[in-house]
Parts: structure tokens; C-alpha cells; sequence
């Protein structure tokens, strides 16, 4: 099993900024703290028991406008250090009817995600035998084994004339047997049995369905009734036709199954989401606000406040793979804070989140570099798109500084929903060539600042068309 947080340690801060910078433009202060944050997780479990269980996680507030990258800073920096990573919007503990719903189901999520991060790890570790056992029940269904002499009919010791010819015809019997193998061994290797069809022995659990109407507490209720009834039916198998790749993918995953021990994965999983998980809250501004007689679907922010703050102080809570505390899990929250601002969360919450970082808005250099610098960036992915069609698009530089500019306006102009506007601008852009392009196989097209203006010119200078369109 691999080292908790093992990944966290190999990255400077400096370095993390660094591989942030591949995939966000700018928000170079907010790339710094959350880099610093991780850092702070690694240095604290360099350190004794006595001192490490007293230093407590710098959970983050990253204050901005939508659109800016608050989501992608956590998202990316969480794949990074290969951590368990869930993101929730705060908003929802707000809808019409809340009656307390179980913020806890956070934590089980994040669980689960810890569990999905370390049977992944432990699948690739035992992929390779797996893959050899795999064949050996392929090539067991090719060449299906000579009975075995406990189930040959025995002869009495009166009746038996068993010659010696007979006698020695076993031996060659196996040896012939085990050339056959051989050889379809290196067939199957070569991908020369790859058309042939096999029949597999797969799974089918049958067992009554239970719908759960859920409450408070009660999310994983359906799942616990589905363990204890499919333990209570036996399972049931049912033969399948399948070709000798499909049946070998089938018999990998199985055996893959079977070499994980999966409450070494369950331990490891549970301490690495207490050491390294990180939850991402967002739309923190929709429940900031204190309740002054107020009625209505906000009436619970505050409530929502109170409810959440357990898990982000430190708490146990109770999941299907057993206990978890929250106590060193990071949190980073975000949200636009244009009508609330920080100081209305409760005092107890706003205490819990030291490092406030406040992002800028985009501008047009910015999207100008967004469409061209990241990896996989929007342009790289339009033109992979196309290029399926056999269409050769090519962008000149005036024509992405136009894209750019009108972005831009329009975001000045209309509701700011940042980088986001880049993808309608260039889906009104392209929307006539994505049509036409199966017809239009071979074709190299350059997009220029005057097909911009031309595409893009009535609803940049029209606002209520643009307004319904973008």
C-alpha cells in the first residue's frame, strides 16, 4: 500500500503553483495559498505524534466573481497530490423544506471517493497476475481440461486388463495436451482467437427492490438494505456468449477482485481521507447572512452554518466502511460574495477559514491567453473536434484577440460569468461550420478577425440579442 499523502511531499510549493499554471490563467495568489496549505500537510506529518495532532488544517475562502477558476484551483490541485477530493454546494442544505438534512453525507462521499482512489491503486498493482490468471481461464475454455481420474468410472481389480500400452499413453496424452496449450497460448497472445466466441459464467444477484424515501441520516439506507439482501439470497449465475477479448477483460476485472484485500484498502482509504481529503464548499455567499425575523427558503442559512460547522472543526462521523474523522480534512470554500461578504458567517465559521484570498475578475488578456495557453486549451479542443471530420482549422492571431475582446465586452455589459462566456462566444463562432463539416472532409479553413466580426458581429453590437443568445 502506498505511503499516505506520498504525492503531497514530492511538490514544492513552488512546483505546485507550476503545474497550476498549465491548466488556470492568473489567480496567481490564490494558486499560492492553497499550494502552501498542501505543503503545511506534508510538514505536518514529518513531525511527533504529540505536536502533529495539535496543528490544524488552514482551511481557505477563495473570494470571487463566477467563472474566475475557483473550482478548477481545488480541483486540480487535488489530482495533483492524488487526494480525495469532493465538491458540494452549500446552497442546497437551503432548499424549501429543509428540515436538517445530514451534512454528513459530505464526508461519505468523500469516503467513498478515498475508497475509489485506493482500489484503483491496488487494482493496477495486481493487474499483472490478474492478467495471467485471466489467461489461464480463457485457455481453460478453449482447452477444457481431460477429466480427472476421481471422475472416471473406476474398474474393479477382478475386471481390470488395463495394458501396459495404456498405461503409458497417459503421460503422452498430458505432454500433447500441454503443447496444445502452448500453442494456443501464443495465438491468443498474437490476437489470432481474438473473433472466436466463448461461453463465461457471469453473476445475476436477484433480490426485491427497496425504495427508501430519504430523510435526515437516512442517505446510505438504501445501500445497507441492498448489502443485507443480496447476503440473504443466494446469487445466481447465467451463461454468456462472449468473444476471447471480452471474456478476457471479464476474468481480469474478477480476478482483480479477488487479489484485493479490500480491508487493506478500506484502513488505508479511510486514513488517507483524514490526512489528505480535501472538500471543496462552494456557493459559501448563498448561506452567509444572519436570520432577522426573515421568511422563506432562506430561512435556514444560519441553521445550514451551524450545521456544517462540526465537520469542518473536527468531528466522527459514521460511514458503511466504519468511523472518520474530519479533524485534519482541508476545506476550501469559495463563493462570490457580492451581496454578503464574509463577515456575516457565524463567528465560529469564520474562524475556521484563516486564509481568505480574494481573486480577480478576467480580463482580455486574460481570455486571450486562456483560449491558446492551457493545456488541452478551448482552441486545441475545437480543432481537435473538427479535425474527426477531417476539417483543418487554424486560428490566426487577430482572429483570437477579436474572440477575446468581444468576450469580454459582453461580460462588461451583460451578467460577468467569466472564462465561461469564451465557450458560447465560440460555439455561436463555429456553430455553422460544426453543421456543414461532415460535408466538408479535407477542407482547410483559417479563421480570420473579419469572419469573427462577421459571425459575431450582430449579437456583440445588439445587447437583447445577445443577452438571448449568450
Amino acid at each position: 500500500m502506498a505511503e499516505i499523502d506520498e504525492t503531497a511531499g514530492v511538490f514544492t510549493p513552488r512546483e505546485l503553483v507550476s503545474e497550476l499554471d498549465r491548466y488556470i490563467i492568473g489567480q496567481r495568489e490564490g494558486k499560492r495559498a492553497v499550494a502552501v496549505a498542501l505543503r503545511n500537510r506534508w510538514r505536518r506529518q514529518q513531525l511527533t505524534p504529540p505536536i502533529r495532532d495539535e496543528i490544524m488544517p488552514r482551511n481557505i475562502i477563495l473570494k470571487g466573481p463566477t467563472g474566475v477558476g475557483k473550482t478548477e484551483i481545488a480541483r486540480r490541485l487535488a489530482k495533483l497530490v492524488k487526494a480525495p477530493f469532493v465538491k458540494v454546494e452549500a446552497s442546497k442544505f437551503t432548499e424549501v423544506g429543509y428540515v436538517g438534512r445530514d451534512v454528513e453525507s459530505i464526508i461519505r462521499d468523500l469516503t467513498e471517493m478515498g475508497i475509489g482512489i485506493v482500489r484503483e491503486e491496488e487494482r493496477r498493482r495486481v493487474e499483472v497476475r490478474a492478467a495471467k490468471l485471466a489467461e489461464e481461464r480463457v485457455l481453460d475454455l478453449l482447452l477444457p481440461s481431460a477429466p480427472s481420474k476421481p471422475g472416471v468410472p473406476a474398474l474393479s481389480s477382478a475386471t481390470s486388463d488395463e495394458s501396459p500400452e495404456d498405461a503409458e499413453s497417459e503421460p503422452e496424452a498430458e505432454e500433447s495436451r500441454a503443447r496444445t496449450r502452448e500453442w494456443l497460448r501464443k495465438k491468443l497472445r498474437a490476437g489470432e482467437l481474438d473473433d472466436r466466441r466463448v461461453q463465461i459464467e457471469v453473476q445475476s444477484s436477484r433480490f426485491p427492490a427497496v425504495e427508501i424515501f430519504s430523510s435526515a441520516g437516512m442517505e446510505e439506507m438504501d445501500i445497507q438494505f441492498k448489502d443485507m439482501f443480496g447476503s440473504m439470497f443466494p446469487k445466481q449465475t447465467k451463461r454468456r456468449s462472449v468473444t476471447v477479448p471480452e471474456a478476457i477483460e471479464f476474468y481480469v476485472k474478477e480476478e482483480s477482485e479477488r487479489l484485493i484485500d479490500m480491508d487493506s484498502v478500506t484502513r488505508v482509504a479511510i486514513e488517507r481521507v483524514e490526512q489528505s481529503g480535501i472538500v471543496f464548499l462552494d456557493e459559501l455567499d448563498k448561506i452567509a447572512g444572519r436570520e432577522s425575523g426573515a421568511h422563506g427558503p432562506d430561512v435556514s442559512r444560519e441553521g445550514v452554518q451551524r450545521d456544517i460547522l462540526p465537520i469542518v472543526e473536527g468531528s466522527t462521523v459514521n460511514t458503511k466502511y466504519g468511523q472518520v474523522r474530519t479533524d485534519h480534512v482541508l476545506f476550501i470554500a469559495a463563493g462570490a460574495f457580492h451581496i454578503s461578504k464574509v463577515s456575516d458567517l457565524i463567528p465560529e465559521l469564520q474562524g475556521r477559514f484563516p486564509i481568505r484570498v480574494e481573486l480577480s475578475s478576467l480580463d482580455k488578456d486574460d481570455f486571450r491567453r486562456i483560449l491558446t495557453e492551457p493545456d488541452n486549451s478551448l482552441i486545441k479542443q475545437y480543432t481537435a473536434l473538427l479535425g474527426t471530420e477531417d476539417v483543418n482549422l487554424e486560428f490566426k492571431d487577430c482572429a483570437l484577440d477579436e474572440i477575446a475582446e468581444i468576450a469580454h465586452e459582453i461580460n462588461q455589459r451583460m451578467e460577468n460569468i467569466g472564462a465561461r462566456r469564451l465557450v458560447t462566444v465560440l460555439e455561436r463562432l463555429l456553430e455553422e461550420l460544426s453543421f456543414d463539416a461532415p460535408e466538408m472532409n479535407g477542407t482547410h479553413l483559417e479563421i480570420d478577425r473579419a469572419m469573427v466580426r462577421e459571425r459575431l458581429a450582430e449579437i456583440a453590437s445588439d445587447e437583447n440579442l445577445s443577452r438571448y443568445i449568450l
